[in-house]
């Protein structure tokens, strides 16, 4: 459509470089002719003559000129007609005693460019300070001492605003700046660059402190305190702000409702250089907003330098500790740790802090226990990716922190969470002990709202990386108190969105668990309440036994050795045994025999990953491994023919058969004929049969094990190295680590086909069933972590690859053990995604009333304010009072449109009764 017209738009533009039909027109002021001046800013296209230009533009200082020089326009400036700026009174007024700024030039930066004016401040003895005078007509100078340059409170806001919406940096604005003002390099513009870094700092942190309220306070800005420049989450609780009178007298069993819930977590982009230093760029505020008090907090750094952390016990972590390559090498933060608001997103006071290398627990730490010191709840639920290790000596470190950190966790209901996006990575135990799924009195939660906030900030780690300490804190504290700001006035929507889901999901899940134990009831009604009882057992007191594990024993290889070891020893004791070699056992034979094909299948991919073009050395360590497994073999196969005295006409039959009957088989691919390679097509005894049905089974479930702790790994290293690295070394290192785990993967995942091949034999001889509803079959496309999705899927239809639904259980598997532990944990989930749906709606409710609760709040705080400022001048209480009623006012109104909003979905009648 717009391309029919495109010559018309083309032709416009080019009419406006012309004087537009105006060439014989007189001056539109004072008719003279030949007026050769026109404003690209002001409204329509008309000329004026020079007198004329100058007298309009008395009030419009800033506008930008052009002359027609009798072919084209060319720029112009106001200052060069003899416009002056007089300051300091009336429009109009004349000052006696005026005084020409430094060299009779003065900067103006504003949104049309840079401008050179000629300006007067007044002298007069009852004159303002110069600096008062600019920032009377909304002008920030560059400097309180002869101030030679300035911006306009427009241009500051516009970069201020925009620097929080696309992120710009500081340098960029100001380079589309210049070149607004003169884009041919023709006419150099005065570089104030480092000018308008210094009064943007500024404006951020006066910005900060108006919208605090600091402002009105009786005893001015150095009565403020570390945390009161951070604005709060609404939703969240907060005892004398948004919660009744009596919140603490609630019963035991309703004292969820009144949880805080907090995320932590690490930023590894947001990393600073070596540049400057504390003393020479201190911040303007000490801890007033979300970054803690820097001095104590490096001081206890100091302190803590060369205490050791403990090792993690959880698998996910040993591989993040594999792919943590990081140096701190010209770096003086690797990046940044944070508290935030689990469930809002909203970045807590005095919870952020530079981290010197890596996410050290004590750095954590104060972070941590920095921002409880601005809570008196009495439930804490604390999300943290490693939480697991975390949590374990938390509070015997806390002793170690000044006295006015200590928390009193003894009187307090805290449990520790990982976020759901994280916990695949976790062992299994921490997947069912660390859930949010399956604790009481959480709803929803899903405890990733930090990694929501980091791509929001992110994009300016690229200009807060080259700042000095104190403004990088200052901007980044800017940047943090905007994310909240848009977070407040955003509820109103988000709120209702999470409960239009809610709602239905609630009902739904009910549902869907009633249906359940309708079915439950005749083949499990005897234990359905043994079941109910020992859930809510475990949620009152996490040490009981999880109903979400499995008790079964665990199937491992060595157990199964062990077992049979034993039965070797009793045989002997008793007198029956019937070795036919005194220091082999069919048992032990069969056993050896297992370890020398996990032996060729590790030398096989070991040949496999040297390729065409290996060293000297590596070939001689092959050779020596092959020799040695040899070895190895020729001596176990002198004791086979003893208990399996047909082999030797197998192997000569196999080699009759071969294709190459003049080559001898590599150490790597000699064929050991078990018995599940023997089959039927020899006669094998049972007992031996039986020993390897015995040890394959159990091979089966530790190689499963092994695949689902290497996923695990993999799961973690690829995460962190998503978010964390940088650079090709680090990338390349962790590649590396990445191809390690896929070999173990791949060694895995061979290990159990060939396990299950044999089951497969073995089972159809010894009549053996019902293995399989454990160890299938495994295709490449099972093989996957359970976050990942196969083509197609979506998050709401996933399905779990059947390798993370492994039963351990002992022995056979003939009995119903197993069938009734995976009835009591899939009725243990229905019912825990019931409860955790039933309990969002009610917390989505208490936070609607606490959002309004607090907007109310802070009106009343507003109203006080009017009457506690201690005002200098009439004209200053005027602006304070106004500004006071205003903030009133916005929260009055925000609380009136949410409530407005949500009124029609909470006016839904509630047609389920809670699951207690």
């Amino acid at each position: 459509m717009w391309i029919e017209h495109r010559s018309l738009f083309l032709e416009e533009l080019l009419r406006m470089e012309g004087r537009g039909g105006l060439q014989e027109v007189p001056c539109s002021d004072c008719g003279g002719s030949s007026p050769e001046f026109k404003c690209e800013d002001c409204f329509g296209i008309d000329l004026r003559c020079s007198s004329c230009i100058t007298a309009a533009h008395q009030r419009h200082p800033l506008h930008r000129l052009q002359k027609w020089n009798g072919n084209y326009f060319k720029c112009a400036t106001l200052k060069s007609l003899g416009l002056r700026i007089q300051l300091g009174h009336t429009f109009g007024q004349k000052c006696p005693n005026p005084r020409r700024a430094f060299n009779d030039n003065f900067v103006v930066m504003d949104s049309y460019g840079i401008h050179e004016v000629l300006l007067d401040f007044c002298d007069c003895v009852e004159a303002e300070s110069h600096t008062q005078q600019l920032l009377r007509i909304a002008w920030f100078p560059s400097t309180t001492a002869d101030p030679k340059t300035a911006a306009t409170f427009r241009l500051l806001e516009e970069f201020h605003l925009l620097s929080f919406e696309s992120k710009v940096s500081a340098y960029e604005f100001y380079s589309a700046l210049v070149r607004r003002t003169n884009n041919t390099g023709l006419a150099p513009v005065k570089d104030r660059y480092e000018s308008f870094m210094r009064m943007i700092r500024e404006w951020r942190h006066l910005k900060m402190l108006k919208r605090s309220g600091r402002g009105h306070h009786p005893n001015g800005v150095d009565a403020t305190e570390e945390g009161d420049c951070a604005v709060l989450c609404p939703a969240c609780p907060h005892p004398g702000k948004n919660l009744p009178d009596d919140w603490e007298k609630v019963p035991r069993a309703k004292s969820w409702i009144y949880a805080l819930f907090l995320a932590i977590d690490a930023n590894f982009r947001l990393k600073r250089k070596i540049v400057s230093s504390n003393t020479t760029d201190p911040s303007l505020s000490c801890g007033w907003a979300y970054f803690v008090e820097e001095g104590a907090y490096k001081e206890l750094l100091a302190e803590k330098v060369d205490v050791l952390q403990e090792k993690s016990t959880c698998s996910s972590h040993n591989a993040v500790n594999m792919a943590d390559m990081k140096t701190s090498r010209g770096l003086a933060a690797t990046g940044l740790g944070t508290i935030d608001c689990a469930r809002h997103n909203l970045k807590r006071p005095n919870a952020v802090g530079d981290l010197q290398k890596g996410e050290k627990y004590v750095n954590m730490d104060y972070l941590f226990f920095s921002t409880l010191r601005h809570t008196s709840l009495q439930t804490l639920n604390v999300s943290y990716d490693i939480a697991c290790q975390w949590h374990k000596k938390l509070w015997q470190r806390m002793t170690a922190f000044p006295i006015s950190m200590h928390f009193d966790f003894v009187s307090k209901v805290i449990d520790f969470f990982v976020p759901k996006f994280h916990l695949p990575a976790h062992i299994e135990k921490c997947q069912t002990t660390f859930s949010f799924n399956f604790k009481r009195g959480v709803g929803r939660t899903d405890g990733e709202a930090p990694e929501r906030g980091w791509a929001n900030i992110n994009p300016v780690a690229s200009s807060t990386k080259e700042m000095g300490p104190g403004a990088r804190r200052d901007t980044l504290d800017d940047f943090f108190g905007d994310w909240n700001w848009k977070k407040v006035v955003g509820l109103g929507t988000i709120m209702l969105r999470k409960m239009k889901e809610a709602l239905p999901e609630r009902t739904n899940q009910q549902i869907t668990l009633n249906d359940l134990e309708e079915g439950l009831k005749e083949d499990y009604g005897g234990v359905l309440d043994q079941w109910r009882m020992q859930v809510e057992a475990w949620e009152d007191d996490p040490r009981q036994p999880n109903p979400f594990e499995r008790n079964a024993d665990i199937i491992t290889l060595a157990s199964v050795r062990l077992a049979l070891a034993k039965e070797d020893e009793a045989e002997i004791q008793s007198g029956s045994c019937l070795a036919l070699h005194e220091d082999c056992s069919p048992s032990v034979l069969i056993s050896s025999g297992l370890e020398l094909e996990e032996q060729q299948r590790r030398l096989r991919a070991d040949k496999a990953a040297c390729g065409l073009h290996a060293t000297d050395t590596q070939q001689g360590k092959l050779v020596e491994q092959s020799n040695s497994l040899q070895r190895r073999i020729e001596a176990w196969v002198k004791i086979q023919a003893l208990y399996m005295p047909n082999i030797s006409a197998l192997r000569l039959s196999d080699q009759a058969t071969s294709t190459n009957m003049t080559s001898v088989p590599s150490s790597e691919t000699f064929k050991l004929w078990l018995p599940s390679q023997i089959g039927r097509s020899a006669p094998c005894d049972e007992r031996l049969q039986r020993t390897e049905w015995r040890l394959r089974y159990a091979q089966g479930h530790d190689a499963l094990r092994s695949l689902c702790s290497s996923l695990r790994a993999q799961t973690a290293v690829l995460k962190y190295k998503d978010r964390n690295l940088r650079g090709q070394g680090a990338n390349t290192r962790a590649r590396n680590t990445l191809k390690t785990i896929d070999a173990r993967i791949e060694a895995a995942a061979s290990r159990y086909e060939g396990a299950h091949k044999a089951l497969v034999i073995l089972g159809g001889l010894l009549a053996e069933t019902g293995w399989q509803s454990s160890l299938r079959p495994l295709n490449r496309q099972d093989i996957r972590s359970m976050s990942d999705l196969l083509w197609g899927e979506s998050e709401g239809r996933r399905k779990l690859s059947w390798i993370w639904n492994m039963r351990g259980a002992g022995g056979s598997e003939k009995d119903d053990t197993g069938g009734l532990e995976d009835m009591r944990i899939k009725w243990c989930k229905a019912r825990a995604r019931a409860m955790r749906w039933g309990e969002e709606v009610e917390l989505l409710q208490e936070e609607m009333r606490r959002i309004l609760a607090f907007l109310m709040w802070e009106a009343a705080c507003w109203d006080k304010r009017q009457d506690s400022v201690i005002p200098t001048s009439l004209e200053h209480q005027d602006g304070c009072v106004a500004y006071a009623k205003r903030q009133a006012f916005l929260r009055r109104e925000l609380a009136a449109s949410f409530e407005a909003r949500w009124a029609e979905t909470l006016a839904q009648p509630d047609n389920i009764n809670d699951i207690d």
